[in-house]
């Protein structure tokens, strides 16, 4: 393979720079731009102090590591030049680099070639980049467990106690005369359901690693001026979104995200729901019904100093079979609404605020968290799915394994049923990297970022 470089640090001004290289020439590249303040040889491990050099003229005061293969993270040579951050002096380091012998890196190439080294597998892979797109401190926390290959090892178990089923099938094919079938078929059957259930557990984890990676998807929505911006405002600390008295001021949507108790929730704030002949507002309202009805949770805010109205009943009909909270906003102007028995009907969660005086706000929070973070959501020595991936390739390894046991119930011969847990095999073997074509690990590996 090739000598690769390129800066590992993310664009901008910063304190420090990182320009990543590995590969088996990746010393000499280094020697020709690098001189350190003093002579020695190159350990593992172990940090130079010097500078780079471009024509006898210094181009910066640098610290060099060095990680000596196979114990580095590629497994190959390594060094990461620690220069001053900012885009001027990286960009001239890594020109250097270029024009003594290196080659620019593909995005996620490091890591791709620890993974065809065989220091890490696919799903130990693909942890990196979740940990370094994590939201939130639990989704970081999941993605941490992959890269330590918890869930590789819970995989690879259940991989290995269906090949000890594939050698006992394999057995009886070959020896018939020496098979107690009834025995074979009874251990077969325990296998498929043991692994059956193994699988299914790590497939519903999916609906919590959706909730960690994406986020509760939360709709404010409401008539406008009821207070949704002014919400929004409030939940992000800071000021998002206009607010004026001024009716149908918030057309489009509004996404940002907030977290609680470690659990990302993606707050949009919709265009007012009314009806306009206004053409743009027209499509932000519709919009804004789609996204409802889309959403995980709803948060419907009325105007507690107004009645109900027909527009508002139409809001309240988006609720149904929904998580929602209702939301009776401005108690600084009245505390009581009259007709509170009737919002009662479409939702339980009624929440008293005011987003000019904060009350009620913290009341808002407990319920959002009451609503979603449930005991599922654990992270404690538990495998969690957050890659849809995963999911797909899981979902079809028990399809195989739900195939062989009705096959075996029905009395096929057993090499057919060979055959259904050999593509249970397959599946799970993609998801660990073992029987993954080149063409899924480029698409894998073009989604990191350059320098990782």
């Amino acid at each position: 393979m090739s000598t690769i470089v390129a800066i590992s640090t993310a664009p901008g001004i910063g304190g420090i720079g990182i320009i990543r290289m590995s590969g088996k020439e990746c010393f000499k590249v280094l020697d020709k731009i690098f001189k350190p303040i003093s002579e020695s040889p190159v350990k593992g491990y172990s940090i130079k102090y010097g500078k780079i050099i471009d024509n006898d003229e210094v181009v910066d005061e640098v610290l060099v590591s060095y990680f000596l293969e196979p114990k580095s993270y590629t497994t190959e040579n390594m060094c990461e030049i620690n220069s001053h951050g900012g885009s001027v002096i990286m960009q001239k380091i890594l020109d250097l680099c270029l024009k003594n012998g290196a080659e620019l890196a593909d995005p996620g190439e490091f890591t791709k070639r620890a993974f065809l080294n065989g220091r890490i597998d696919l799903t130990q892979a693909e942890a990196v980049i979740d940990v370094i797109n994590s939201k939130s401190e639990k989704e970081a926390k999941a993605s941490v467990n992959q890269l330590e290959g918890n869930l590789s090892n819970k995989i690879k178990e259940i991989r290995t106690d269906l090949i000890e089923g594939m050698a006992d099938i394999e057995v009886s094919i070959d020896y018939p005369e020496y098979d107690e079938v009834e025995i074979t078929n009874k251990k077969i059957l325990q296998i498929l359901a043991r692994n059956g259930e193994k699988l299914s557990k790590l497939e519903k984890s999916f609906s919590t690693g959706k909730i960690l990676r994406e986020g509760v998807k939360t709709a404010i929505i409401g008539r406008p001026n009821a207070g949704k911006s002014s919400l929004l405002n409030l939940l992000l600390n800071e000021e998002r979104a206009i607010v004026t008295e001024i009716e149908g001021t918030t057309r489009d949507t509004i996404e940002e995200y907030i977290t609680l108790d470690g659990i990302p929730f993606k707050i949009i704030d919709t265009a007012g729901i009314r009806e306009t002949e206004d053409k743009v507002e027209k499509i932000g309202v519709r919009k804004a019904v789609d996204i409802a009805e889309n959403s995980d949770l709803i948060i419907a805010i009325f105007d507690i100093t107004k009645k109900i109205t027909d527009e508002d009943l139409k809001i309240l009909e988006i609720l149904k079979d929904k998580k929602s909270i209702i939301i009776l906003n401005k108690i600084d102007l009245m505390q009581e609404c009259l007709e509170e028995k009737i919002l009662k009907k479409y939702g339980k969660n009624i929440v008293k605020i005011s987003t000019k005086t904060f009350d009620g706000i913290d009341e808002l929070l407990e319920m959002m968290k009451k609503l979603v973070v449930t005991e599922e959501i654990k992270l404690d020595s538990e495998n969690i799915v957050i890659n849809s991936r995963h999911r797909s390739l899981i979902i079809k390894a028990i399809e195989s394994l739900k195939k062989a046991d009705e096959t075996l119930e029905n009395g096929m011969p057993i090499d057919v049923i060979a055959i259904y847990i050999k593509e249970a095999l397959e599946e799970l073997g993609k998801i660990t990297g073992e029987s993954v074509t080149d063409d899924i690990i480029s698409e894998i590996f073009s989604k990191f970022c350059l320098g990782k």
